[in-house]
């Protein structure tokens, strides 16, 4: 019989989340100086109490305690990443407008501007994931976004070249931190199963996003008498939606279980005890330098970066020149803005689509992740194929652009639930956004001037991406799968031999321990 990993197993009834059964046969089955021994995780406290409660007295909190997660956690990184995601687009949109020629941004030296925002990404990427181990999470992420929020105000300041692209590198430093944080706020609160589905939703608002933005250029595009120009209405705008936004996030968001208010103390336990079964653990501050060694030799954490690159080069190409692409096809500045909202519309539907079948359905994360890639791999060549004549069309192919934030949550899930170890996590993670950050670098840059209004090299470009995308998810499911079917083999049938390995992956999860280390952890596919 292969074993079930316990968040699988306990979560096949909809919403019931009876993921209680492997963690209380942990704490309860074993003597209490074998459970404590070696628990490192700054909840293990609240994880070791779940003994004093029986499964009766705690079934009917589970999902009091979701629905208050889900009410209070879950629209706070919602809100947060829209607004962080307006941030980047702020540029694309202010580019519409007089921003180019007032600060002298003709030739290549756009580009720069757009891609020096990747290179303060790429510099505090790996410290910002340092940091996340150490710091409070929900105060150091109101801090991040109350510091980006003025250096985003401070935009509509700048007089040259130079003082833009010190903005941008500034911008791109702060917000290094927010996906990864979020990413961690979400792996501290949900069990396995429910993260796909809250990804989604939280990466989804980046549509919302896309649409307000749309909106909000079109809008101010059309503010003709003021003293201040429409893009530096834009920043501006953005920047204070951002800074009123910070104080709220600092006064409400927990850093964990154990001091987040709206909970009593008995659903902090419930609270903890719902995300043992993800093997992981919640937080442990030592760092380990063994799991840098064992991240640095993983297949996996390789592949996922390979993915990373591959996502960052299609967004740092999509998100920053969308507008001259539409522009290219006959539209002018404002329509171009305009025209941009269906595409956030699709990715509003279309990401937390692709989390409710990761969810519901078992093992099919990398499958939706290469299904959903071949939608806009499509809508790249019809632009790469298609005749200008046709500009609906090619517009209609642009907006299925927009559906690239599914395969990018998707992978963001694979490294929160198939990477165990705090240490090898924020390694993976800081790797993760580093080449993230490098393929947006090299997308910002291969939009050649020269080769408007088609782009055909950078279209190219994009599409081998793709391609690549779809391969190396493929080889990454193949190589897990296996690993599951071999520790399945090594384990050894029986339900009860199942039972103990999963209960001890569950407990080791809690001592630090990394999903090669602990011999009951099964990958999610």
């Amino acid at each position: 019989m292969a074993p079930r990993p316990p968040d699988e197993r306990d979560y096949a009834t909809d919403d019931k989340v009876a993921i209680d059964a492997a963690n209380d046969a942990a704490t309860d089955s074993m003597p209490a100086e074998t459970n404590t021994t070696g628990l490192r995780d700054v909840n293990a406290d609240l994880f070791l109490e779940i003994r004093n409660y029986s499964p009766s007295d705690l079934h009917s909190e589970r999902l009091t305690v979701r629905r208050k997660l889900d009410l209070i956690i879950l629209p706070m990184i919602c809100i947060t990443y829209c607004l962080q995601f307006l941030d980047k687009l702020s540029l694309n949109y202010a580019s519409a407008y007089s921003l180019i020629p007032d600060l002298g941004l003709e030739g290549h030296r756009y580009s720069w501007v757009a891609a020096i925002f990747n290179f303060g990404y790429l510099f505090w990427a790996l410290p910002a994931n340092l940091m996340i181990q150490r710091l409070p999470i929900g105060k150091y992420t109101g801090t991040m976004i109350f510091l980006w929020s003025i250096i985003l105000c401070c935009h509509a300041a700048a007089s040259n070249y130079a003082g833009i692209l010190v903005l941008r590198f500034l911008l791109g430093m702060f917000e290094a931190n927010i996906s990864p944080c979020i990413m961690n706020i979400v792996s501290t609160f949900y069990a396995r199963p429910e993260q796909p589905l809250r990804m989604c939703i939280f990466l989804g608002f980046n549509g919302m996003s896309t649409m307000v933005g749309s909106l909000l250029g079109y809008g101010l595009g059309h503010v003709n008498d003021a003293a201040i120009p429409s893009w530096k209405l834009i920043f501006l705008v953005i920047g204070l939606m951002n800074f009123v936004w910070s104080l709220v996030f600092l006064a409400f968001m927990p850093d964990s279980a154990s001091n987040a208010r709206f909970l009593n103390h008995k659903q902090k336990v419930i609270a903890v005890d719902r995300v043992s079964a993800n093997m992981v653990g919640v937080k442990t501050k030592q760092y380990k330098p063994l799991q840098v060694k064992e991240a640095l030799l993983d297949v996996k954490v390789w592949a996922l970066t390979l993915i990373a690159l591959a996502v960052g080069v299609i967004n740092g190409g999509y998100s920053n020149f969308s507008t001259s692409l539409i522009k290219g096809y006959g539209f002018s500045g404002l329509l171009a803005t305009l025209l941009q909202l269906p595409a956030g519309a699709l990715e509003f539907l279309t990401v937390p689509a692709c989390g409710l079948i990761a969810t519901y359905v078992r093992d099919v994360r990398c499958l939706t992740m290469m299904i959903v890639s071949l939608i806009p791999l499509g809508g790249l060549l019809g632009i790469r194929l298609t005749s200008l004549e046709h500009r609906w069309s090619l517009v209609g192919c642009t907006w299925l652009q927009g559906i690239l934030g599914a395969p990018i949550i998707l992978t963001w899930n694979l490294l929160q639930s198939d990477i165990g170890g705090h240490t090898k996590r924020t390694v993976t993670n800081g790797l993760w956004f580093t080449l993230y950050a490098a393929g947006n670098i090299v997308g910002s840059n291969i939009f050649d001037q020269r080769e408007a209004p088609r782009y055909f090299s950078a279209l190219t470009g994009l599409i081998v991406c793709y391609c690549g995308l779809i391969v190396v998810v493929g080889l990454l499911w193949l190589y897990m799968w296996g690993e599951n079917v071999r520790r399945d083999r090594v384990l050894g049938d029986g339900e009860e031999t199942v039972r103990d390995a999963a209960e001890q992956a569950v407990l080791e999860g809690f001592k630090d321990r990394t999903d090669k280390e602990s011999k009951g952890f099964r990958y999610s596919l």
